[in-house]
Protein backbone atom coordinates (compact mmCIF):
# COMPACT_ATOMS: atom_id res chain seq x y z
CA UNK A 1 0.00 0.00 0.00
CA UNK A 2 1.00 3.36 -0.84
CA UNK A 3 0.37 5.85 2.16
CA UNK A 4 -0.74 9.18 1.19
CA UNK A 5 -4.03 9.08 -0.97
CA UNK A 6 -4.13 5.89 -0.15
CA UNK A 7 -3.82 5.29 3.55
CA UNK A 8 -4.50 8.48 4.80
CA UNK A 9 -6.45 11.54 2.63
CA UNK A 10 -4.21 13.34 0.45
CA UNK A 11 -4.32 17.12 2.68
CA UNK A 12 -2.52 20.70 1.79
CA UNK A 13 0.09 20.51 5.05
CA UNK A 14 2.01 17.09 4.51
CA UNK A 15 2.28 17.46 7.99
CA UNK A 16 -1.09 16.69 8.40
CA UNK A 17 -1.59 13.79 6.94
CA UNK A 18 -2.89 11.10 9.01
CA UNK A 19 -3.93 7.73 8.12
CA UNK A 20 -7.96 6.59 8.46
CA UNK A 21 -9.32 4.96 11.53
CA UNK A 22 -11.10 2.85 9.20
CA UNK A 23 -7.68 1.76 6.90
CA UNK A 24 -5.87 1.01 10.65
CA UNK A 25 -9.00 -0.66 11.77
CA UNK A 26 -8.59 -2.88 8.42
CA UNK A 27 -5.06 -3.42 8.87
CA UNK A 28 -5.36 -4.66 12.53
CA UNK A 29 -7.63 -7.28 11.70
CA UNK A 30 -5.51 -8.34 8.39
CA UNK A 31 -1.96 -8.50 10.41
CA UNK A 32 -1.06 -11.80 10.79
CA UNK A 33 -3.37 -13.11 8.50
CA UNK A 34 -1.83 -11.83 5.27
CA UNK A 35 1.66 -9.85 5.02
CA UNK A 36 1.23 -6.24 5.14
CA UNK A 37 3.35 -3.32 3.76
CA UNK A 38 3.97 0.47 2.96
CA UNK A 39 5.87 1.40 0.02
CA UNK A 40 6.05 5.29 0.31
CA UNK A 41 7.98 7.67 -1.54
CA UNK A 42 8.22 9.48 2.18
CA UNK A 43 10.82 8.87 4.50
CA UNK A 44 10.41 5.98 7.02
CA UNK A 45 10.97 7.76 10.15
CA UNK A 46 8.26 10.21 8.78
CA UNK A 47 5.42 7.65 7.80
CA UNK A 48 5.94 5.68 11.10
CA UNK A 49 5.38 9.37 12.86
CA UNK A 50 2.38 10.71 10.73
CA UNK A 51 0.84 7.08 10.44
CA UNK A 52 1.28 6.34 14.45
CA UNK A 53 2.54 2.81 13.37
CA UNK A 54 4.67 2.02 16.66
CA UNK A 55 1.36 2.62 19.36
CA UNK A 56 -1.08 1.45 16.83
CA UNK A 57 -2.59 -2.47 18.02
CA UNK A 58 -2.16 -5.47 15.57
CA UNK A 59 0.81 -4.00 13.53
CA UNK A 60 3.00 -6.05 14.52
CA UNK A 61 4.39 -7.74 11.61
CA UNK A 62 4.15 -4.64 8.92
CA UNK A 63 6.95 -3.77 6.94
CA UNK A 64 7.42 -0.17 5.56
CA UNK A 65 9.97 0.77 2.49
CA UNK A 66 10.37 4.20 2.93
CA UNK A 67 12.32 6.48 -0.33
CA UNK A 68 10.56 3.98 -3.04
CA UNK A 69 12.10 1.10 -1.02
CA UNK A 70 15.55 2.75 0.15
CA UNK A 71 14.93 2.72 3.87
CA UNK A 72 13.00 0.01 5.44
CA UNK A 73 11.59 -0.58 9.21
CA UNK A 74 10.20 -3.93 10.76
CA UNK A 75 7.76 -3.88 13.12
CA UNK A 76 8.31 -7.77 14.27
CA UNK A 77 12.34 -6.57 15.26
CA UNK A 78 12.02 -2.81 15.49
CA UNK A 79 14.95 -3.10 12.96
CA UNK A 80 15.45 0.92 10.74
CA UNK A 81 17.74 0.28 7.86
CA UNK A 82 18.82 3.74 6.92
CA UNK A 83 20.85 4.19 4.21
CA UNK A 84 23.43 7.95 3.90
CA UNK A 85 22.37 11.06 2.72
CA UNK A 86 23.48 11.49 -1.05
CA UNK A 87 25.74 13.38 -2.23
CA UNK A 88 23.93 16.82 -3.90
CA UNK A 89 21.07 16.73 -1.86
CA UNK A 90 21.69 19.52 0.25
CA UNK A 91 23.37 21.69 -2.69
CA UNK A 92 19.80 21.04 -4.95
CA UNK A 93 18.00 21.59 -1.53
CA UNK A 94 18.79 25.06 -1.20
CA UNK A 95 19.24 25.93 -4.93
CA UNK A 96 15.14 25.10 -5.33
CA UNK A 97 14.49 26.89 -1.77
CA UNK A 98 16.55 29.78 -3.85
CA UNK A 99 14.06 30.01 -7.04
CA UNK A 100 10.68 29.78 -4.81
CA UNK A 101 12.09 32.63 -3.26
CA UNK A 102 13.27 34.52 -6.23
CA UNK A 103 9.60 33.79 -7.69
CA UNK A 104 7.75 34.79 -4.80
CA UNK A 105 5.63 31.52 -4.88
CA UNK A 106 3.80 32.01 -1.39
CA UNK A 107 2.73 28.90 0.19
CA UNK A 108 4.81 26.28 -2.07
CA UNK A 109 6.66 24.54 0.73
CA UNK A 110 9.62 22.18 0.75
CA UNK A 111 9.89 19.28 2.60
CA UNK A 112 13.45 17.27 3.53
CA UNK A 113 12.99 13.96 3.49
CA UNK A 114 16.42 13.19 4.34
CA UNK A 115 17.16 11.42 1.22
CA UNK A 116 15.13 13.22 -0.81
CA UNK A 117 13.24 16.56 -0.70
CA UNK A 118 9.55 17.58 -2.10
CA UNK A 119 7.87 21.07 -3.62
CA UNK A 120 4.42 20.84 -2.41
CA UNK A 121 2.47 23.39 -4.15
CA UNK A 122 -0.95 22.43 -3.19
CA UNK A 123 -1.04 25.35 -0.67
CA UNK A 124 -0.23 27.83 -3.26
CA UNK A 125 -2.22 30.43 -3.94
CA UNK A 126 -2.76 29.39 -7.84
CA UNK A 127 -1.58 25.41 -7.05
CA UNK A 128 -1.55 24.54 -10.73
CA UNK A 129 0.32 27.21 -12.28
CA UNK A 130 3.02 27.13 -9.38
CA UNK A 131 3.55 23.53 -9.87
CA UNK A 132 3.78 23.87 -14.33
CA UNK A 133 6.32 26.99 -13.11
CA UNK A 134 8.79 25.03 -11.06
CA UNK A 135 8.81 21.63 -12.76
CA UNK A 136 10.90 22.60 -15.19
CA UNK A 137 12.98 24.93 -13.13
CA UNK A 138 13.21 21.57 -10.42
CA UNK A 139 14.05 19.34 -13.15
CA UNK A 140 17.11 21.37 -14.15
CA UNK A 141 18.50 21.45 -10.70
CA UNK A 142 18.01 17.69 -10.53
CA UNK A 143 19.35 17.07 -13.34
CA UNK A 144 22.38 19.28 -12.73
CA UNK A 145 23.47 17.19 -9.69
CA UNK A 146 22.65 14.21 -11.15
CA UNK A 147 19.30 13.31 -9.21
CA UNK A 148 15.79 12.37 -10.38
CA UNK A 149 12.94 13.90 -10.49
CA UNK A 150 9.68 12.70 -9.71
CA UNK A 151 6.23 14.50 -10.35
CA UNK A 152 3.23 13.33 -8.21
CA UNK A 153 -0.07 15.09 -7.16
CA UNK A 154 1.10 18.75 -6.51
CA UNK A 155 4.57 17.67 -5.41
CA UNK A 156 7.34 17.51 -7.32
CA UNK A 157 10.03 15.02 -5.20
CA UNK A 158 13.86 15.04 -5.73
CA UNK A 159 16.09 11.98 -4.95
CA UNK A 160 19.42 10.51 -5.75
CA UNK A 161 17.96 6.66 -6.24
CA UNK A 162 16.02 5.53 -9.15
CA UNK A 163 15.06 2.80 -7.59
CA UNK A 164 10.95 1.65 -7.68
CA UNK A 165 7.75 1.26 -6.05
CA UNK A 166 7.67 -1.41 -8.92
CA UNK A 167 11.44 -2.70 -7.85
CA UNK A 168 10.87 -2.55 -4.04
CA UNK A 169 7.28 -4.79 -4.50
CA UNK A 170 8.86 -7.82 -6.68
CA UNK A 171 11.97 -7.96 -4.00
CA UNK A 172 9.18 -8.02 -1.00
CA UNK A 173 7.46 -11.06 -3.15
CA UNK A 174 10.48 -12.75 -3.75
CA UNK A 175 11.39 -12.26 -0.19
CA UNK A 176 8.21 -13.45 1.68
CA UNK A 177 7.79 -16.22 -1.32
CA UNK A 178 4.04 -14.79 -1.69
CA UNK A 179 1.46 -16.32 -4.41
CA UNK A 180 -1.02 -13.29 -3.94
CA UNK A 181 -0.44 -9.86 -4.26
CA UNK A 182 -2.41 -6.77 -4.17
CA UNK A 183 -1.13 -3.22 -4.94
CA UNK A 184 -3.13 0.13 -3.28
CA UNK A 185 -2.32 3.03 -4.91
CA UNK A 186 -3.07 6.52 -6.16
CA UNK A 187 -0.11 8.51 -7.64
CA UNK A 188 2.13 8.66 -10.54
CA UNK A 189 4.70 6.85 -8.16
CA UNK A 190 2.66 3.88 -7.81
CA UNK A 191 2.63 3.17 -11.65
CA UNK A 192 5.56 0.95 -11.78
CA UNK A 193 4.49 -1.02 -8.62
CA UNK A 194 1.06 -1.55 -10.34
CA UNK A 195 3.17 -2.59 -13.37
CA UNK A 196 5.30 -5.27 -11.48
CA UNK A 197 1.66 -6.98 -11.06
CA UNK A 198 1.90 -8.02 -14.77
CA UNK A 199 5.04 -9.26 -14.17
CA UNK A 200 4.05 -11.37 -11.28
CA UNK A 201 1.22 -12.40 -12.83
CA UNK A 202 3.35 -13.81 -16.35
CA UNK A 203 4.93 -15.88 -13.12
CA UNK A 204 1.65 -17.03 -11.93
CA UNK A 205 0.86 -15.13 -9.26
CA UNK A 206 -2.73 -14.07 -8.59
CA UNK A 207 -2.38 -10.27 -8.38
CA UNK A 208 -5.29 -7.07 -7.97
CA UNK A 209 -4.56 -3.25 -8.45
CA UNK A 210 -6.44 -1.10 -6.38
CA UNK A 211 -6.66 2.05 -7.33
CA UNK A 212 -7.33 5.39 -5.48
CA UNK A 213 -9.02 6.97 -7.32
CA UNK A 214 -8.66 11.53 -8.16
CA UNK A 215 -9.50 13.76 -10.07
CA UNK A 216 -6.03 14.43 -9.96
CA UNK A 217 -4.90 12.06 -11.74
CA UNK A 218 -7.56 10.24 -13.92
CA UNK A 219 -4.79 7.90 -15.72
CA UNK A 220 -4.47 5.81 -13.12
CA UNK A 221 -8.04 3.84 -13.40
CA UNK A 222 -6.57 1.99 -16.24
CA UNK A 223 -4.31 -0.06 -14.02
CA UNK A 224 -7.60 -0.63 -11.92
CA UNK A 225 -8.75 -4.11 -10.90
CA UNK A 226 -10.39 -2.29 -7.97
CA UNK A 227 -11.55 1.32 -8.19
CA UNK A 228 -11.40 2.75 -4.68
CA UNK A 229 -13.53 5.74 -4.14
CA UNK A 230 -10.15 7.69 -2.45
CA UNK A 231 -8.65 6.81 0.64
CA UNK A 232 -12.56 5.86 2.25
CA UNK A 233 -12.39 3.20 -0.55
CA UNK A 234 -9.65 1.76 0.32
CA UNK A 235 -10.34 1.15 3.64
CA UNK A 236 -13.66 -0.12 2.70
CA UNK A 237 -11.65 -2.42 0.34
CA UNK A 238 -9.27 -3.91 3.29
CA UNK A 239 -12.16 -4.09 5.66
CA UNK A 240 -13.93 -6.10 3.22
CA UNK A 241 -10.12 -8.42 2.78
CA UNK A 242 -10.66 -8.49 6.46
CA UNK A 243 -13.29 -10.00 6.42
CA UNK A 244 -13.11 -12.98 3.88
CA UNK A 245 -9.94 -13.61 5.45
CA UNK A 246 -11.55 -14.11 8.93
CA UNK A 247 -14.46 -16.30 7.70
Amino acid sequence: MDFDGTLAPIVEDPEASRMLPAAADALARLDGRVNLAIITGRAVATVRRLGELDRRPGLANLIVLGQYGVERWDAATGREVLPERPAGIDEALAEVRGEIDRLGLVGVHVEDKGRAFGVHTRRAEHPERAFAELKPIVASVADSHALVLEPGRSVLEVRASTRTKGEALLDLVEELDLEAVAMCGDDLGDIAAFEALTVLRGRGLSTCAVVSLSAEQPALEAFADVRADGPDGVAAWLAQVARITSS
